[in-house]
């Protein structure tokens, strides 16, 4: 056998016993007549020494070890003279009798340490490489965990993981999809699926009742720290349940992540906030409450005293950041720098600061009375010591989003987005659509499948864009951890729905047709949830993006560049395929 011990189990229980070990060569020392080796495998670091006076041949062959060699060792377990409390095996070494090299390797590109020298386009050209660093071994690790425990805690409240395909037929509405062209039906093409959904809804009516699925998705949409074309979604569907039904068990599921992955224990219900009072009061629908920071609008307070910015905006909010009147004027003006960038679009920034004795001191001063300074010092409670920062606009929902940015950055600036605290919500009565611009007509702000409210139904006849939706998002410190809806499972229904959204009849029954069908044979009342498995494998991690817990991802352009994927087609393939390629 190649080893009787992994690197990372031998304690100080184990001196005397002749052990063999293998692995890779993290580091080596020589330091007058000894030489030191790092050996290092997936379970951790073992310190093997290379005596020159007891073995001067082995000594030699140990020295002209290079980084990322693999090896095997025999050798003796020894008490270390000179212990490393960092590592669990610093206080044993091995004193080698016998070095065998299994196959010596290329100086790497980079340091395979936690604190890497590798850029991430040179990490991930060797993701293979990149993935024998210690901290991102343990996210994987991690992430293994989590799947488990999902798997186990979902078995226990009846669920069955059933697979669905993943060629499918594709769908409009939502994002882009991949698609895939059919060699056996050619000009026809599958669509790989942004989520499983007609087909989870499918397998209610099949009265499958309770289904999960942890499963690969893909969206052709443009990157972010919190997306990947390809991601994991922990998918699930219920029969006979309301929306309280699966806010409780998926409620109990979070739970259930925190207390076996971290070891935090949450005995109170996660509070729920409605969308409309998360886009009034934090200008986000997955709003941060590691924080307050909350908005306040002043167009009561502020307007009508001749300042031409606020009293010809729409909108004007603002936020108190605690104990921040330090603040010096390169600080404020960098955060007004920062809120003018094209990403957010604000025009300027407003700023007051509680001066010790109370008084409020302003960038607009000239236009308001003390008297109005502490109004707006009062909406906001502020206390000495604090620093208002307030934003106008010509519209409302766009300066909010613009507040939400500033409020993002001010808490970051001030240590406020801890991550190892964890702030839970569940956001509530969604609207039911919304309209695009481009398209020029509603959206399902959803999905086209999802309910609404059934107060709210008469209400689609009348006035649509009020409808709220019978949709859940659960979001935590910030992050949009899941989400789902109760389903139609009314035909008719459905067929009005996708006519508020546009499809003619003919449409709604080639993209749909087979669902409506469907449920004319005894459809149950069904709802669902689905989570980002990678989004939380990265929350429970501290990390800033999902690309750090995914074994091999895609960079920012959507590329694989270990793989350089995507690349072209022989001329053979897409003759076979029937495809022409046109370069523009």
């Amino acid at each position: 056998m190649y080893r009787s011990y992994t690197c990372g189990e031998l304690r100080l229980t184990d001196a005397g016993k002749n052990v063999t070990l293998a692995g890779w060569v993290q580091r080596t020392r020589k330091m007058g007549g000894m030489t030191f080796v790092d050996l290092r495998d997936r379970y951790g670091i073992t310190q093997l020494v290379f005596d020159e006076n007891t073995n001067a041949e082995l000594c030699e062959q140990a020295n002209k070890l290079g980084r990322e060699f693999v090896i095997q060792i025999k050798g003796t377990v020894n008490e270390r003279y000179s212990k490393n409390a960092n590592m669990p095996t610093g206080d044993i070494e091995i004193i080698v009798s016998e070095l065998k090299v299994l196959n010596a390797s290329l100086v790497p590109p980079f340091t395979i340490e936690d604190n890497t020298d590798g850029g991430d386009d040179l990490r991930m050209k060797y993701r293979y490489l990149d993935l024998r660093r210690q901290c991102v071994r343990q996210n994987l690790e991690l992430r293994h965990k989590m799947a488990f425990e999902v798997r186990s805690y979902l078995d226990k409240q009846g669920f069955l993981e059933v697979e669905t395909p993943v060629l499918i037929g594709s769908t409009p509405e939502g994002a882009r999809d991949f698609v895939v062209p059919s060699r056996m039906n050619q000009g026809q093409f599958y669509a790989l699926p942004q989520s499983p959904q007609t087909l989870k809804q499918l397998l209610m009516v099949a009265g499958f009742d309770r289904y999960f699925q942890i499963v690969k998705c893909f969206r052709d949409e443009d990157l972010r720290a919190d997306r990947q074309p390809e991601f994991t979604q922990i998918d699930c569907e219920m029969s006979f349940v309301e929306q309280e039904d699966i806010i409780t068990l998926f409620e109990g599921m979070a739970k259930h992540l925190f207390k076996t992955i971290r070891n935090i224990e949450i005995k109170e219900a996660f509070p729920r906030m409605t969308w409309h009072d998360a886009m009034k009061y934090y200008g986000s629908d997955k709003p941060d409450l590691r924080f307050e920071m909350k908005f306040v609008e002043l167009m009561d307070i502020l307007k009508g005293y001749g300042f031409s910015v606020f009293d010809g905006a729409e909108y004007i909010g603002g936020i108190c950041a605690k104990g921040a009147a330090s603040y010096t004027r390169k600080q404020i003006d960098q955060l007004t720098d920062f809120v003018k960038r094209p990403q957010i679009g604000a025009k300027g920034l407003v700023y007051a600061r509680v001066e010790a004795d109370g008084t409020v001191k302003s960038s607009v001063d000239k236009f308001y009375s003390q008297e109005v300074l502490q109004k707006m010092k009062e909406a906001f409670a502020a206390e000495t010591g604090d620093l208002i920062l307030i934003l106008c606009g010509d519209d409302t929902m766009k300066t909010r989003k613009q507040l939400c940015e500033l409020r993002l950055e001010m808490a970051q600036q001030l240590g406020l987005r801890d991550k190892n605290k964890f702030a839970c919500l569940w956001v509530v009565d969604f609207p039911m659509y919304e309209w695009s611009e481009e398209e020029g007509r509603l959206m399902a702000m959803h999905h086209p499948f999802t309910s609404p409210k059934p107060e709210d139904v008469p209400l689609l006849d009348t006035d649509p864009a009020s409808v709220r939706a019978n949709a859940y998002d659960m979001v935590i410190n910030g992050v949009e951890v899941g989400g789902g809806s109760i389903r139609i499972h009314d035909s008719e229904l459905q067929a009005k729905i996708f006519k508020i959204l546009g499809f003619t009849p003919e449409k709604a029954e080639e993209q749909f047709g087979f669902l409506m069908n469907a449920f004319q044979y005894g459809a149950p009342p069904h709802g669902g949830l689905a989570y980002g498995l990678d989004r939380w494998v990265s929350l429970f991690a501290g990390l800033d993006s999902i690309r750090d817990c995914i074994a091999f991802p895609k960079n920012n352009s959507g590329r694989d560049v270990m793989l350089d994927a995507p690349g072209n087609l022989a001329q053979e393939q897409l003759d076979e395929l029937g495809l022409k390629i046109v370069v523009k």
